[in-house]
């Protein structure tokens, strides 16, 4: 299972969750783990019983929400403490030191340091990676129409003392109030819908998919993106 880090305070649930949607209909079996204190997956995923953890089904996705680590995912499928999930990728949404802590996000294939630019979302982003015992190499996701060279200088002033280098590329995802308008509409019918998103929002989340996939032919990853676009 290839575990995929999104660290940060940012609110992110819904980026990771339509990334979720590109990667199922390729075929891949997912779960997308809610791991943040305020836990906004429960209040936008349509469950039966909510609890304070469980695992429900969403749009071909699984998502896991109130649980601390893998192990208890596991007790909740009871499965054994030994045996392996079977998904084929894990993507997990962290903002505290606990939750790096008790995930292992050391241990990720890949990492995601995801923010914006105003100051709540990089300084608390920031702190939940304070707890890092060993160095990780995480990628910079900006959500940012463009990310001047000032506001990255700047988050890699206050990110230095940390144990967290950055890759050499830096992701940025244009973000327009259209695209917020979109996601609120479809978090209130319970569907992911891309079809009104912007462009450039797009692109961001088919780029995502691809970087996720890694040997999967770009082509294969835009012809899901379109598929899920159609309705079809």
């Amino acid at each position: 299972m290839k575990k995929i880090g999104f660290i940060g305070a940012y609110d992110k649930t819904d980026f990771i969750l339509y990334i979720a949607k590109i990667l199922v209909e390729m075929g891949q079996k997912v779960i997308l783990v809610d791991g943040t204190l305020t836990q906004k997956a429960k209040y936008i995923i349509p469950v039966i019983k909510p609890s304070k953890s469980y695992v429900t089904e969403f749009e071909g996705i699984d998502i896991a929400v109130g649980f601390e680590n893998f192990d208890g995912i596991k007790e909740y499928l009871a499965l054994p403490k030994m045996a392996d999930l079977s998904y084929d990728i894990a993507l997990i949404d962290i903002d505290t030191v606990s939750g790096v802590r008790s995930f292992a996000l050391e241990s990720f294939e890949q990492k995601y340091f995801v923010t914006s630019f105003d100051m709540y979302s990089i300084k608390k982003g920031l702190e939940s990676i304070s707890g890092l015992q060993t160095p990780i190499e995480a990628t910079k996701v900006l959500f940012s129409k463009k990310a001047l060279k000032e506001e990255d200088d700047y988050l890699n002033f206050l990110a230095l003392g940390s144990k967290i280098t950055w890759g050499p590329e830096i992701i940025c995802m244009p973000f327009e109030v259209g695209d917020q308008t979109v996601i609120y509409n479809n978090q209130r019918v319970s569907k992911i819908k891309f079809k009104k998103l912007s462009n450039q929002y797009k692109e961001g989340l088919i780029y995502m998919a691809i970087k996720i996939m890694e040997e999967v032919n770009e082509a294969l990853v835009r012809r899901a993106f379109k598929k899920i676009e159609r309705g079809v």
